[in-house]
């Protein structure tokens, strides 16, 4: 079978919606009962997401097989619902990492290595081979950065190839651009656009599809201007306007008729048996209408500079609010900034402290852990939230004074958190962590038990750090049982405080295996405690 493939490169800036535009994509072939999935391609010289920082570049997204990826793989699970492995996240030092190895063993005989033809067939290589090995009828493939970037180049250039080589019938190129909409003038302008295209072109690549960002539905002025300059067809130029949801971008497009000039091009006859499926989406994506009670969450984290650092779990809590009917507020609340002010928390009906690492803004979580446990206010942990419950717990219930976590004081006299074993001879930080599903074993008679009605679940895990065994006994004597743990019980993985309305902590990371319409149990328990506060 030959697959067929769609190009989403973007221009003039970034953030316009790539990933959105490439999910969204995704998702109507779905619907269309086309197997597909999508390919993220990260230009950096990163080999993977795992060392950036979440304030510059948002979150870092782990996927099932223990990949630190870019958050698009993230949009693109929860639109297909379906897990997407870390070999569809490409990343320039995985491909020039993998030619200088080929080098190095001698599979070039002697040829002089070069970036046309060697890096470009390992990009090639790369793509065709996700293609065959998971028999797709199309592969959606993201192409990060924006059009002109120089370390993008050698990735266009291998999809340029791949048209040539594969012929234009089983290639597709979608543009995403911009028409902004200036006050002043209280017009949309093309020319970013039309500049865009032409860098595009002046590549080889002859965009095949249009995907305009503007505020407002493009005008049919501008649309006939921007395909009178872009050599592209009016009906393939498409409104890429804002809307509440990005859960309605799909419908968005589909009703512009993308899906038909899709298979049009592609030689495939048109919607087939798609009815249910079209029908179980609507209704998620009419779960989301915010005409709801409000549910106000205190989401107290490291790296609330940024939107995009903590997607996953912004996602998840509004996939719950959808699921009980309930549309949840998030107020992100910088740790640092609590120390001297903890009372503001009294205000939210939940709090939730998501994952992160080091020393800044710890104290400020420790005292929001604590808060919640006093104030008997719903409480999530995730990670980071959930080893500083446990020292919030060991400093004011336990009595251990100067508890902490061996990542914020190494000689800490009460290490409640300590240094994974394994971790302790790792010397590179890259791709070190523990990574990826984990099976954990849930204890009877627990809230862990009653939330997940099963005695094993599998979650996905990023941490170096871990409860330190050596104080069990005396937390379960003061209150904290361990109610989920997973290696044998080498590691605790879940905390809670029976006596408590509702306080949980999890080592693992729910918010990734959280989709629209199912929602992960523990988010969708918090979000319902806290309505009910």
């Amino acid at each position: 079978m030959q697959t067929k493939y769609i190009f989403v490169t973007g221009g003039v800036m970034s953030g316009l919606g790539k990933g959105i535009v490439t999910s969204s994509i995704a998702k109507l072939l779905q619907l269309s009962n086309q197997k597909v999935s999508c390919v993220k391609i990260d230009p950096y010289l990163n080999y993977d997401a795992g060392t950036m920082s979440p304030i510059a570049h948002g979150e870092v997204f782990v996927t099932e097989d223990g990949g630190e990826c870019d958050m698009d793989i993230g949009n693109y699970e929860r639109f297909l619902n379906q897990n997407i492995p870390k070999s569809h996240n490409i990343t320039t030092a995985q491909i020039y990492s993998s030619v200088i190895e080929a080098e190095r063993r001698g599979e070039y005989l002697g040829a002089c290595v070069q970036i046309i033809p060697h890096v470009t067939d390992a990009i090639k290589d790369r793509i065709r081979k996700i293609a065959q090995k998971e028999n797709l009828d199309i592969l959606v493939v993201e192409c990060g950065g924006t059009v002109g970037d120089i370390e993008s180049l050698p990735f266009l250039e291998a999809l340029r190839q791949i048209r040539l080589e594969d012929g234009p019938e089983n290639v597709i190129f979608v543009h995403v651009t911009l028409a902004p909409s200036l006050d002043v003038v209280g017009e949309q302008k093309t020319k970013p656009t039309q500049h865009s295209v032409q860098e595009l072109r002046r590549i080889g690549i002859q965009p095949d599809l249009l995907s305009v960002r503007c505020t407002h539905p493009l005008e049919e002025a501008a649309k006939r201007k921007i395909s009178l300059f872009s050599n592209i067809l009016t009906k393939d130029v498409f409104s890429c306007h804002d809307a509440e949801s990005i859960l309605m971008v799909p419908q968005m497009l589909y009703d512009q008729g993308i899906v038909d000039v899709i298979f049009k091009k592609f030689g495939k006859v048109g919607l087939v048996n798609a009815s249910a499926n079209w029908d179980k989406w609507n209704t998620v994506v009419n779960s989301f209408a915010i005409t709801k009670e409000s549910v106000r969450i205190a989401m107290v984290g490291k790296y609330v500079t940024l939107a995009d650092s903590y997607v996953s779990v912004n996602h998840a809590l509004k996939h719950a609010g959808a699921k009980i009917g309930k549309n949840v507020v998030i107020d992100w609340i910088d740790s640092e900034n609590l120390n001297g002010n903890i009372n503001m928390l009294s205000s939210y009906q939940g709090i939730l402290v998501p994952g992160g690492f080091g020393e800044r803004g710890a104290e400020g979580i420790i005292k929001t852990a604590n808060y919640a446990r006093e104030k008997n206010i719903p409480y999530l942990g995730i990670c980071f939230g959930f080893q500083l419950a446990a020292v919030a717990f060991g400093r004011h219930v336990c009595n251990l004074s100067n508890a902490n976590s061996t990542e914020i004081a190494p000689n800490t006299e009460n290490p409640v958190i300590d240094l994974l074993p394994e971790q302790k001879a790792v010397s590179n930080l890259g791709g070190s962590l523990r990574l990826g599903a984990n099976e954990i074993k849930v204890e009877d008679n627990t809230l862990a038990f009653k939330l997940y009605k099963s005695n094993a679940i599998t979650r996905r895990h990023r941490h170096r750090y871990e409860f330190n065994q050596k104080y069990l006994d005396l937390f379960n004597q003061k209150g904290m049982i361990f109610s989920g743990h997973s290696d044998d019980k080498k590691r605790m993985e879940i905390l809670e405080i029976p006596t408590h309305r509702f306080y949980l902590g999890v080592q693992f990371h729910p918010e990734f295996n959280s989709r629209p319409g199912f929602p992960e149990t523990s988010f969708e328990a918090f979000v319902t405690a806290a309505s009910q506060a």
